[in-house]
């Protein structure tokens, strides 16, 4: 059920992003929240109007199902997408809503990074998450974190792509719906399969 509620704001940016005309300076949701509206990017600024408020609500009902807290990932994407598209929003620059998976991206790789040298624990992020579910040595768990901070600079690479260098930004509404979501499901089954043999029992 919380996995299905965090693609709700997707799908909701998704549609504002290829069915509302980018020269639409009046759309109810710009309206909505007092943004004068751009040349021809109104699209960009509708979904974003949607994004932002959905995501307001889901992680809102999320709050409530996960006992009154947000997972620390689950903030920190919050928190980017309402500065960023509040940004957006206040300059009508797409600019910035754009840079939003850039940076976001980036963070994710620094946590995975550094994450061997903070916390408690002082374990790579890596373990944490997967703990129970991989037997792997500590030189073992290094490496895995190290791949998964280089897919996260990977993706931020990709954004950088689709938003500023390819095709003059066409296909970043795509990509940043479904093409990220793509890239990481690949890349979560390769390693999967990768390390097939170090699950740990059913038990």
């Amino acid at each position: 059920m919380k996995a299905l509620l965090d693609f709700v704001p997707l799908i909701i940016f998704f549609y504002l992003y290829k069915t509302v005309d980018p020269k639409d300076t009046d759309h109810p949701l710009l309206q909505l929240v007092g943004s004068a509206g751009g040349v021809d990017n109104n699209n960009i600024l509708a979904a974003t109007t949607g994004l932002i408020i959905s995501m307001l609500i889901v992680y809102g009902a999320l709050f409530f199902i996960q006992k009154f807290r947000l997972d620390k990932q689950q903030w920190i994407v919050l928190f980017m997408t309402v500065i960023f598209g509040g940004i957006t929003l206040m300059l009508s620059d797409d600019f910035y809503i754009r840079l939003k998976a850039v940076l976001l991206n980036l963070v994710f790789a620094g946590a995975f990074l550094l994450s061997p040298w903070f916390g408690k624990d002082k374990k790579p992020l890596i373990e944490r998450l997967f703990g129970p579910v991989l037997d792997l040595t500590g030189r073992g768990w290094i490496k895995l974190n190290y791949a998964w901070a280089a897919m996260f600079v990977v993706m931020s690479s990709l954004h950088i792509f689709f938003a500023y260098l390819y095709a003059g930004g066409k296909y970043w509404g795509e990509f940043t719906a479904f093409g990220d979501m793509l890239v990481m499901f690949s890349f979560i089954i390769i390693q999967f399969i990768v390390l097939r043999k170090y699950f740990k029992t059913s038990e």
